[in-house]
This record gives structure tokens, C-alpha cells and sequence, in this order.
């Protein structure tokens, strides 16, 4: 089972033009304790539950979560799945990639699939 998140263009609503996928990424559900401990879990996993529509909105959120993430490496490597299914060293990068796209795309829309 994964997290499967999404950056895309909304569809135009003149041209009734659809949507384009600006940015995709992929994580294994093993790290929803670690994403809940960096208080980033439902900005991830759930946007919609808190209101999340646009990328932007998760910029600050993200960079927060980053930041306790790389503050407490021992806390967070320790929540690691002991089958490597789902593994700090993987995490951190996924949550920066995903900021990065964040703020390249604010007007983005935001989806998710898990």
C-alpha cells in the first residue's frame, strides 16, 4: 500500500481543457507514524480533511515538518519500519521533493490516492 500525491493544473473551464500532472510522487504507507510525529500527516495523506486545495497551502506546513524531521534524525530513524518498508532516509527526501514542487506550483491543485 502507498501514498500517491499530486500537483496539477485545475481543468479550464472555457476551453474545457483537462487537467496536466505537474508533479507525482510515491510513498509507502509505512511512514504515516513518522509523517504524524513530524505533524505532517494529514498535509500528506489527508489534505482535504483540513482544507487543503491548492499547493501553496502546504508550503509552511512542509517546511515545519522538514525542519523537525532533519532537527531529531535519531527520533525519526528510530519510527524506520524494521523491514525497510519505510525508512527515514527515504522520507525526508519525498517530503523535500514535495515541498520544492510545492513552491514551484502554489496555484497548483493538490491530490491524493492511498
Amino acid at each position: 500500500m502507498s501514498l500517491d500525491v499530486y500537483l496539477v493544473t485545475p481543468a479550464c473551464d472555457h476551453c474545457k481543457r483537462g487537467a496536466s500532472q505537474l508533479y507525482s510522487a510515491n510513498i509507502t504507507h509505512n511512514l504515516g507514524g513518522m509523517a504524524e510525529e513530524a505533524g505532517v500527516y494529514k498535509h500528506l495523506w489527508r489534505p482535504e480533511e483540513i482544507g487543503i486545495v491548492t499547493a501553496g497551502q502546504l508550503v509552511e506546513s512542509l517546511r515545519a515538518g522538514v525542519a523537525l524531521l532533519k532537527s531529531d534524525p535519531a527520533r525519526f530513524e528510530a519510527m524506520s519500519s524494521p523491514n525497510d518498508w519505510g525508512l527515514y532516509k527515504h522520507f525526508v527526501p519525498f517530503v523535500e521533493k514535495y515541498l520544492a514542487a510545492c513552491e514551484e506550483f502554489p496555484d497548483a491543485e493538490v491530490r491524493v490516492s492511498r
